[in-house]
């Protein structure tokens, strides 16, 4: 596999196309080329994954603007991220968010920001876990109705995650010698308040908890449906009962000051099963190394 910058109307055609393959069906949500050009002559960044001259991921972002009470501060801005079906799960989108850090941090830029469903454990473990990126912010519906294969029927919920370029945070999973990530095991004695789902009966499907429980301590640990995707298919009401509550969890415990931190993918155990851990504290990064 290569990375490399895409530059060339040509190129961008390409981008074009494993849109409509990553996101089927919604031909209105397709980036164009016009856009990826113009985007790329402002500062933007389009970088493609390839295997024998064949486009198998791609990443695309552009420079945008923060509002702090020191005023606006410039950061970039990762709008989508998409692997071909075929090369899911080889490593391509954890080397092209590394390759988009490289070349952000090259750009001058501290910090980098984007959105992903945080239903979606695959896009959990690679954003939280791996790459390191934080999350305190959630947005209801921030696409409106979506109409694409992988979205169409739920709200548009999301997380803004934000990663810290020159963070030690950072340095320690997209370096030379990245730590490994975290495993059950790690966090047995780390007095956890688990918030678990349960199994629906007659079915082997993830049922969020009834109720939310007080959020007090230091450290929580929220499950999530391993596949949401599959749920979504096989229980569409049971899907909206994850939105609905996970949206409740988080915009509580995001309003207490819990920041998400990292995230847990078990396979040990039989079925694997994904856990969000949240750190209570000031908004500071060095206290989650």
């Amino acid at each position: 596999m290569q990375i490399r910058l895409i530059e060339t109307p040509e190129e961008m055609r390409l981008v074009e196309d494993l849109q409509r393959d990553v996101w089927p069906n919604s031909e209105t949500d397709v980036v164009p080329l016009h856009m990826l050009i113009t985007a790329i002559h402002n500062g933007g960044l389009v970088l493609g994954a390839f295997v024998e001259e064949k486009m198998i991921g791609f990443v695309f972002g552009f420079p945008g603007l923060e509002f702090t009470p020191d005023g606006p501060r410039p950061k970039h801005c990762s709008h989508m991220m998409g692997v071909h079906p075929d090369s899911r799960d080889d490593g391509i989108g954890f080397a092209l968010k590394r390759a988009q850090w490289q070349t952000v941090r090259h750009q001058g830029l501290d910090h980098i920001t984007w959105t992903y469903d945080p239903l979606m454990s695959r896009n959990a473990y690679l954003n939280i876990a791996k790459l390191g990126a934080v999350c305190s912010t959630y947005r209801r519906s921030e696409y409106g109705d979506m109409r694409d294969g992988l979205n169409a029927g739920l709200p548009s919920d999301r997380f803004q995650v934000d990663l810290w370029v020159n963070t030690r945070r950072v340095e320690t999973r997209l370096g030379k010698h990245p730590r490994p990530t975290m495993k059950m095991s790690h966090l047995a004695q780390a007095g956890l308040h688990p918030l678990y789902a349960t199994q629906k009966p007659g079915a082997n499907l993830p049922c969020p908890p009834e109720h939310l429980p007080p959020l007090e301590d230091r450290l929580l640990l929220a499950e999530i449906p391993a596949d949401f995707l599959d749920l979504k298919v096989k229980d569409f009401a049971l899907a909206r009962d994850w939105r609905f509550f996970t949206r409740e969890l988080f915009e509580t415990a995001f309003a207490k000051g819990y920041i998400v931190t990292d995230f847990v993918f078990d396979k040990n155990n039989g079925a694997p099963r994904g856990f969000y851990i949240l750190t209570h504290g000031e908004s500071t990064l060095d206290q989650f190394e």
